[in-house]
């Protein structure tokens, strides 16, 4: 993946997250991620006054994932509100995890790295006897 492409990550994440609504942590998060079939998917985080249901930037990422269709996230970055590089929590890794395997690259303040490496010993699809297509994710 070139550099180009990660800037145009960061240009969908960075214009994303100006869209969270975060009223309670004053924390905005977006964002955004290639599929594997060349889509860029962008996502932010909307909270709720019942911190529980606060959907994080990456579920909204997902959604927009399944809703278009499904397919499997190839690469991912997400930023705060100053457009700053940040990680996903362990929680958003999980789901990164089911979305985009193990060999999904993710741009982290530390550079490129695969998922693997952030979530060593995933959980999975696999672990349950499922088996999940490279290309899609099953929706039934």
């Amino acid at each position: 993946m070139t550099s180009m492409d990660w800037d145009t990550l960061l240009v969908a994440a960075r214009d994303i997250v100006t869209r969270s609504y975060s009223p309670y942590s004053h924390y905005p998060v977006g964002a955004a991620a290639w599929t594997t079939d060349g889509r860029v998917l962008s996502g932010c985080n909307v909270e709720n006054a019942s911190f529980g249901l606060t959907l994080c930037a990456e579920c909204s990422l997902v959604s927009a994932l399944a809703a278009s269709g499904g397919g499997r996230l190839a690469r991912f970055t997400c930023v705060n509100a100053a457009g700053d590089i940040i990680t996903p929590c362990g929680r958003c890794r999980q789901l990164l995890y089911e979305f985009g395997g193990s060999e999904l690259e993710i741009l982290s303040p530390l550079g490129v790295v695969a998922l693997a490496d952030m979530l060593p010993q995933a959980f999975g699809p696999a672990d349950m006897g499922i088996a999940v297509a490279s290309e899609e994710v099953s929706h039934g």
